[in-house]
């Protein structure tokens, strides 16, 4: 099967075939990466490779060959699979496409960045500093769980960079992919927190070692940094956007901003039940969709959200904290309502049946915005 070709520079080519996706570098760069084999700061790599190494659930045929002979004998199948020497290569796997990868690039003067992203975070997504499920001892991996999600970027300069500013370009690329995730409001599938990345993420950066006077740095103050993030955070945006389906008007959704709260579209006919009429509730199964993503149901989820993360984090006194929860599900209540002038009604409402645990509170306000919408005032 032919390769594609992506994209073509003076310093590196871009091609795609199958599971595989290859950037040739066209002269010698130096590459920071997390491969197995190559990793680190080298100068020898020609060739940057990300690959799909399994699928996203019920796959473990290349997790044995990497159990039974160690990740950099795998690199080495990959290398002969796509036919580049091994010594001369850094890979990434991901369960993630190929054909969702997503280029961006941005440009200032004679510095041109190009990142290349492939991501998934609907299994893996992971807040940095959540309890981590694998733990590395000297007899080895104690835990391996199936995970599909991880964010992957390639990301090539076309001007030399020092050892230094290499090494920040890894910190603003980072907090670029968080602020993708951000954008997005991307929960972690293992705490209430937002995430910040996945529990796999894996990164490649290359820069040519000849050329006009090397840059310095990479912060986001400077116009090098600058460029490395918008092109990180869009090609991050872009790619979870054909792997997941995630984009800005589909994170508007009531699950979306309260799902980390327990609020799941699985489970939200049978939680809601006993604080719904039966006619009621059948009228919201049957216009679901036009409830739960109503704009201002989704607002008011979000506000609610946010302020369950400042109580949470001791932003909000405690004394205060119990009441702004209950304001804010009043908010949800006259939105899903749409009778915004109930607000001080439901809040009282509210009021008296709150309780610690926000969860059961959701459900009451969306039975009462639900129950109220077509009853008069």
């Amino acid at each position: 099967m032919p390769w594609d070709t992506l994209r073509t520079t003076p310093t590196f080519l871009l091609r795609r075939r199958g599971r595989f996706l290859v950037a040739d570098l066209l002269q010698p760069h130096i590459v920071l990466s997390t491969s197995a084999k190559n990793g680190g700061q080298v100068s020898g790599v020609r060739h940057l490779i990300n690959h799909q190494s399994c699928e996203g659930a019920g796959h473990d045929a290349r997790f044995q060959i990497i159990t039974a002979n160690g990740q950099e004998a795998y690199h080495d199948v990959v290398c002969v699979e796509v036919g580049v020497p091994p010594d001369e290569a850094v890979v990434m796997g991901t369960a993630a496409n190929m054909n969702y990868a997503a280029i961006a690039t941005a440009s200032d003067l004679d510095v041109e960045v190009t990142a290349v992203v492939t991501a998934g975070v609907q299994t893996n997504a992971v807040c940095a500093g959540d309890t981590a499920t694998w733990r590395e001892t000297p007899d080895g991996t104690s835990k391996v769980p199936a995970v599909a999600g991880t964010i992957n970027t390639m990301l090539v300069v076309s001007v030399p960079v020092t050892p230094a500013a290499l090494s920040r370009a890894v910190v603003t690329m980072t907090e670029a992919k968080s602020a993708a995730l951000q954008r997005l409001a991307v929960p972690s599938c293992y705490s209430t927190e937002l995430a910040t990345g996945t529990g796999t993420d894996q990164f490649c950066i290359a820069a040519p070692t000849a050329g006009p006077p090397p840059l310095t740095s990479a912060s986001p103050h400077m116009k090098f940094g600058e460029i490395i993030g918008t092109t990180v955070r869009d090609a991050t945006i872009e790619a979870l956007r054909w792997q997941n389906g995630l984009e800005a008007s589909f994170t508007r959704g009531l699950f979306h901003a309260l799902g980390r709260f327990g609020l799941k579209e699985a489970t939200i006919f049978d939680d809601i039940a006993p604080f719904l009429e039966a006619t009621d509730l059948e009228l919201l199964r049957r216009n679901s969709k036009s409830a739960f993503f109503e704009p201002t149901v989704g607002a008011a989820a979000f506000a609610l959200a946010a302020v369950l993360d400042r109580a949470r984090h001791g932003t909000l006194p405690a004394t205060v904290a119990s009441d702004a929860v209950v304001e804010q599900a009043a908010l949800l209540a006259a939105g899903l309502a749409s009778q915004p002038a109930r607000w001080a009604e439901f809040r009282s409402r509210l009021h008296a049946q709150r309780t610690d645990d926000p969860k059961p509170l959701m459900l009451r306000a969306l039975a009462l915005g639900w129950s109220e919408k077509w009853r008069a005032s």
